[in-house]
């Protein structure tokens, strides 16, 4: 005989709503990301002269292959946040501290950003920002490195051969899967094992698991 009462089988599970509006730690974290990895843009400026003059030597325009460095902010903030405009918030705040700190670009690394930021922004927006995977993310910067390689491309050797524009362009893709696409993911998966980022789905899914118990 039924008593009334509401029933639950053991493998319902409650919904759990998404919201894509960013939270004030969100914003925090997002900056801090940004500022720390803006630093390591402005290291860079001063080691890219010399590795990427040894690599131009070697194949004219394969320099951009050390280019994806510059394109590790958009992804490694996307990543943490997972909201709309995240990858872009990271390039632009990164490109600022890079250009405050002083570059040889001065504050056109801006547009720099702008661009990189937006070719990642397109690709987590084609998956509805809610796929996460290693091959999405490296596909994010595969189009921050096609973006960078194309601005370059444009603003800084528009009087470059052809064969050089292609060959950086290339270069810049491959650059940005590996550098910015998988050293990215794995910024955060040693991040989220500090317990840093336990507020985050990145760092539930990156951090340590728990040891099964012997028996």
């Amino acid at each position: 005989m039924s008593t009334g009462a509401p029933t639950t089988t053991s493998t319902e599970r409650p919904v759990v709503k998404r919201s894509l509006r960013w939270r004030v730690v969100d914003i925090v974290v997002a900056a801090v990301l940004a500022v720390a990895v803006g630093v390591v843009f402005k290291l860079w400026d001063v080691a890219y002269e010399p590795i990427g003059a040894g690599l131009g030597l070697v194949l004219p325009g394969s320099q951009a292959l050390v280019g994806g460095v510059w394109l590790l902010a958009g992804p490694l903030v996307a990543i943490v946040v997972r909201k709309p405009g995240a990858a872009l918030f990271g390039e632009i705040v990164a490109a600022s501290v890079e250009a405050m700190l002083g570059t040889q670009w001065g504050w056109g690394t801006l547009v720099s950003g702008l661009v990189q930021g937006i070719g990642a922004e397109i690709v987590l927006a084609l998956f509805l920002y809610r796929v996460w995977k290693l091959p999405v993310v490296m596909l994010a910067g595969a189009a921050t490195g096609l973006a960078l390689g194309l601005n370059d491309a444009f603003r800084y050797y528009a009087g470059a051969t052809a064969a050089f524009q292609v060959t950086y362009v290339i270069c810049a893709i491959i650059s940005g899967v590996v550098i910015s696409g998988l050293g990215s993911w794995l910024l955060v998966r040693a991040l989220a094992r500090t317990g840093v980022l336990s507020s985050f789905a990145a760092g539930r899914e990156h951090g340590r698991r728990p040891r099964a118990s012997a028996a």
